[in-house]
């Protein structure tokens, strides 16, 4: 190769400073892009005022998601947790079929309670007169 065609190349190349100050530029110009979005973002979204009114779970909702962008999603603890949470979450269910459950067996022993033979305890017969405590 000769020392013109060198030179034409090198011409046409941006120098190092150049390219360096480009890439500058263009991240600059990214921070800003990016910066204005998130402003955006949290006007939509009014972080101050949901802050300012539930400041507890915000802080909650920060947690998750730290905890969750920290790879915290597949872990053992994470599996205790949601099994934990499944139980809690099925008790309220549990409670009422044991309550209904409950109750039909309490109106079927007070409804064969009301046609059958009552047997005495304390030795008066159903339907006589109990006699008065002395």
């Amino acid at each position: 190769m000769s020392d013109t065609a060198r030179q034409d190349g090198a011409e046409q190349r941006p120098r190092i400073g150049e390219r360096v100050d480009q890439i500058g530029n263009d991240a600059q110009r990214l921070w800003e892009d990016t910066r204005a979005a998130a402003e955006d973002l949290g006007q939509t979204v009014d972080l101050r005022g949901r802050l300012e009114r539930h400041p507890y779970g915000t802080l909650a909702v920060a947690f998750g998601v730290g905890y969750l962008l920290g790879g915290g999603l597949f872990t053992p603890a994470t599996a205790r947790v949601v099994r934990l949470g499944m139980k809690l979450a099925a008790l309220p269910l549990v409670k009422d079929e044991l309550l209904n459950l409950a109750e039909a067996v309490m109106d079927d022993v007070v409804g064969q309670g009301r046609g059958a033979r009552v047997v005495s305890v304390d030795g008066v017969a159903p339907g006589r007169d109990i006699p008065p405590a002395s």
